[in-house]
């Protein structure tokens, strides 16, 4: 194995980033005729919003990652007279700028996903429109689609609304410090401090957030918790990989997320117009599913049931917290990956089985995924009353492109993450490993380390395994290059 210690490992990952993303058919740079383009827009601030939706006054805020520039949402809460929550969700208004047909788009509808690697983000739009005309930026007017949601106390939905507005974002916000203040183990964010009555805005949001995600899971929503690992750099070298913590103000969005992707679904639907909603569909591995909770001391119904899938995890991560992420990628693997699907007026599409929604489409994040986007023009053309810009085959089309294009990205993501992950072990050749098998197929078996976050794939005495099965393994072989981490089975000791 040759050794990269002595050049820049973020070059080399780079490269490796940018090669991968040729090889799946996606777009590394714009062309200069993209780039021409968004050259000669200039910002659309209040655009052709009522002023009667002049929402600037209200308490408006970012909540994303420390380094998020791309800021597609902003949120504010109002309490109401009968102990309900108002919520407001404001989405950026990218077509304002990016127009159907348009060279940029054309690009966008291309690649139809922004790509993160450890190495480098490949943008969905250039960045002068996703972090600048298009970002919903500190002190800056933005016209935006508003979804509108009374939450009543025990976390479910009263009503909703959707329409256009004009919004001012009057704190840029990160999760990990607003989640360490609400914890009560942080100061309060400056950001915070600085708005009159925006602390209290913020707890009404987690509060009600936290009584939307309990009504969800009664409702059979799955507690699922994976481990997500980013790659640290000390100068151009990788030192470490970072697990991604999940936190409070990171639940808080994700659950007004939700929400508003299922309340632009019931919009559309209530204009008769179509949409394209993001399913995962009942599992087909199902009863791998219940092998797998008989084998935790669990008991499963033979037809997939997602509430009592919900009550097993609940349990099982109340035995076992240490271990309840190894449990949760079992079961994500044997579910099976999420995809877009077109539905029209009088269809009926499945729902979203992890979530325990029915009514499902990606709509909070125009400016990094453009079935977001499409969703965006369909629900601005059902506020004006104008007609459908998509035909059915056109929307097909899409739906399928997108959920193509979308695990092209995810390939591209993991395969420098594993090459990343490559650069660590490179050293490590004929170490032990616990691990759990989280892919067993004719394709290849594959685990995931216990203690250091990555994954490989067995090439020796994977005979005999399935997902969910935890195994010694001995790291064999890497291959930074091709994003390679081989194991063999370390056979079972009596």
């Amino acid at each position: 194995m040759t050794n990269f210690d002595n050049q820049s490992q973020r070059a080399l990952l780079h490269n490796i980033a940018r090669k991968a993303m040729i090889e799946k058919g996606l777009l590394p740079d714009f062309t200069a005729d993209v780039l021409a383009e968004v050259d000669r827009l200039q910002t659309s601030n209040k655009g052709d919003v009522d002023p009667v939706h002049d929402l600037r006054n209200l308490l408006w805020c970012s909540i994303d990652n420390d380094e998020s520039r791309d800021l597609d949402q902003l949120t504010v809460a109002e309490m109401l007279p009968d102990g309900s929550v108002k919520i407001l969700v404001a989405v950026a208004d990218v077509d304002s700028l990016v127009k159907k047909g348009s060279t940029i788009d054309d690009h966008a509808n291309h690649n139809t996903t922004s790509v993160y690697t450890a190495a480098e983000i490949f943008p969905m739009l250039p960045e002068k429109l996703s972090t600048d005309l298009t970002s919903l930026n500190f002190n800056e007017d933005r016209p935006v689609i508003i979804i509108e949601m009374v939450i009543s106390a025990d976390g479910s939905s009263q009503s909703s609304d959707v329409y256009r507005a004009v919004v001012l974002n009057h704190a840029k916000l990160a999760y990990n410090s607003v989640a360490a203040w609400l914890d009560g183990k942080g100061a309060m964010p400056e950001a915070i401090a600085k708005v009159k009555g925006l602390d209290e805005n913020i707890r009404i949001q987690d509060k009600i957030a936290q009584g939307m995600k309990h009504f969800r899971h009664s409702n059979g929503a799955l507690t699922l918790e994976t481990i997500q690992a980013k790659s640290v750099f000390e100068g151009d070298q990788v030192s470490k990989l970072e697990i991604e913590e999940k936190n409070r103000a990171k639940a808080l969005i994700e659950e007004f997320m939700i929400a508003a992707n299922s309340v632009t679904t019931l919009y559309l639907s209530a204009k008769n117009f179509p949409a394209i909603r993001r399913v995962v569909r009942t599992p087909e591995r199902w009863g791998r599913i219940v092998e797998i909770a008989t084998e935790h001391g669990g008991k499963l119904p033979i037809d997939p049931d997602s509430k009592a899938l919900e009550d097993f995890l609940t349990k099982a991560k109340a035995a076992d917290p240490l271990r309840f992420p190894d449990l949760s990628l079992a079961i994500i693997k044997l579910l099976g990956a999420g995809e877009y699907v077109a539905e029209f007026p009088q269809d009926a599409a499945p729902g979203h089985f992890g979530l325990a929604v029915k009514d499902y489409s990606h709509s909070t994040a125009p400016n990094r995924r453009f079935a977001d986007l499409i969703t965006q023009r369909l629900l601005k053309a059902a506020i004006d009353g104008k007609p459908v810009p998509y035909n059915k085959d056109e929307l097909a089309l899409l739906a399928a492109h997108c959920t193509q294009q979308e695990d092209a990205a995810n390939k591209v993501e993991r395969q420098v993450a594993k090459s990343a992950a490559a650069l660590l072990l490179q050293s490590r050749i004929g170490e032990q490993f616990e691990s759990i098998v989280t892919g067993a197929s004719a394709k290849g078996t594959w685990v995931r380390l216990l203690d250091v976050p990555v994954e490989g794939r067995v090439v020796q005495g994977f005979e005999g395994v399935d997902v969910g099965n935890r195994i010694r393994v001995r790291l064999i072989s890497t291959d930074v290059e091709r994003g390679f981490i081989d194991f063999s089975k370390v056979a079972d000791h009596q």
